[in-house]
């Protein structure tokens, strides 16, 4: 992805999540995604679609289920 792409959708998730601390970040050797981060936490990987002329992203983020709060019954 160029830069100015990347920026794009920094400027998008951090307005959308309401979250200044949140970076999209270059992957190295990766054309066709780039990393999201909060603050220095890996969050998941962007990808980027181009079919028939027409661009989209897919997020994919992991969530462990070690990493969820206990349950609130």
């Amino acid at each position: 992805m160029e830069p100015s792409e990347i920026a794009r959708l920094q400027l998008y998730l951090r307005t959308k999540f309401n979250s200044p601390s949140l970076s999209v970040r270059r992957r190295p050797n990766k054309a066709d995604s780039a990393e999201v981060y909060m603050g220095d936490e890996f969050l998941g990987v962007i990808f980027r679609d181009d079919e028939d002329g027409e661009v989209s992203y897919d997020f994919n983020m992991a969530i462990l289920e070690m990493d969820l709060p206990d349950r609130a019954d």
